[in-house]
């Protein structure tokens, strides 16, 4: 004889309730959203840190009328160069000279005619090239450790060649701080914002279907159905949904995270990066080499979402039932 096969027991009916396929969709444009929050989280966090740690290790020093010979050096005792030969050296190679001495400092770096022409070209165009205004000589800088006393160092940069400017770029530091700052407060209170809206859409979903099967609620409730019963029953129903919608959520958000991680790449990468259109090759190699703290949130929104569908359907199941007779 053929096996007749019994569908599983749905005593209140919740299968043809309204609402019941609606829920996942809406649960999984939450999960869409909190997933774009949490990578946009980790993304402010981790440019920020860079951003941070690129400028507060850079200075930027200006030296006018480079070729210009430097003022004669000081008596013996001195940390310039000796007063022989002092004609012959110009305000740019006493200032790198003095910044090759000086403790706290890594690198000490003059940018060509080129580099200059660059920076200018944003601004005067292709032009910047046949200027006939005298340029300073731009030198960077990169500091170690706790890096050089600033205050100091410009005082003695400011004797070997008068008018040289030290920018340090703190007032830079700490904007991108702030700037960093917000943006994580500001996805982290998108996903909060998520996080409610899931909770009330699952109550307002759980309360519709209390509304459809409340005749039967009442019935069984009257027949010695304790509520525990009756809302498990209907937050087992609501945690499928949530979980469904959480993992259909994730899939669909995971391609966009791992776009937008490969293309903020350049930015955080302390090595030069493409910034030509990413490959395929460049997205796998983005998802292998994602935060250790977005590979575990991801992963954990359709969890997240069960959880929260469950304790949101309690709470309004419970709620309801102490209005009951």
């Amino acid at each position: 004889m053929a096996r007749v096969r019994t569908p599983r027991l749905d005593a209140l009916g919740l299968r043809h309730v309204p609402g019941e396929r609606i829920l996942p969709l809406i649960v999984a444009a939450m999960a869409f959203l909190a997933a774009l929050a949490l990578a946009g989280a980790q993304g402010a966090a981790d440019l920020g840190r860079h951003w941070q740690q690129g400028a507060a290790a850079t200075l930027t020093i200006q030296v006018p009328r480079p070729g210009a010979p430097a003022p004669a050096a000081e008596p013996a005792g001195s940390a310039s160069p000796g007063a022989e030969g002092a004609a012959a050296v110009t305000r740019r190679d006493r200032v790198l000279a003095l910044l090759r001495e000086a403790e706290g400092i890594a690198t000490v770096r003059p940018l060509g005619d080129a580099e200059l022409s660059d920076l200018l070209r944003p601004w005067l165009g292709a032009s910047a090239e046949q200027l006939a205004l005298p340029l300073p000589a731009v030198i960077a800088v990169t500091t170690a450790g706790e890096g050089p006393d600033l205050a100091a160092l410009a005082a003695r940069l400011d004797a070997a060649a008068p008018g040289t400017l030290t920018e340090s770029h703190g007032q830079w530091v700490r904007r991108l701080a702030l700037l960093a700052g917000s943006l994580r407060a500001c996805a982290l209170a998108a996903l909060a914002l998520v996080t409610g809206v899931a909770a009330a859409v699952i109550v307002v979903a759980t309360r519709a279907a209390l509304a459809s099967r409340r005749e039967v609620v009442e019935t069984l409730h009257g027949l010695g159905a304790s509520d525990g019963y009756v809302a498990g029953r209907f937050a087992g129903r609501a945690s499928q949904a949530a979980a469904l919608g959480g993992v259909a959520g994730l899939l669909a958000a995971l391609p966009v995270v791992v776009v937008l991680a490969t293309l903020a790449a350049p930015f955080v990468s302390a090595v030069p990066v493409d910034t030509g259109m990413p490959t395929a090759g460049d997205l796998l190699h983005t998802l292998l080499r994602l935060p250790p703290a977005l590979l575990w949130s991801l992963p954990a929104l359709p969890l997240s979402a069960a959880a929260i569908g469950y304790v949101a359907a309690q709470g309004a199941v419970r709620a309801w039932l102490r209005h009951l007779p």
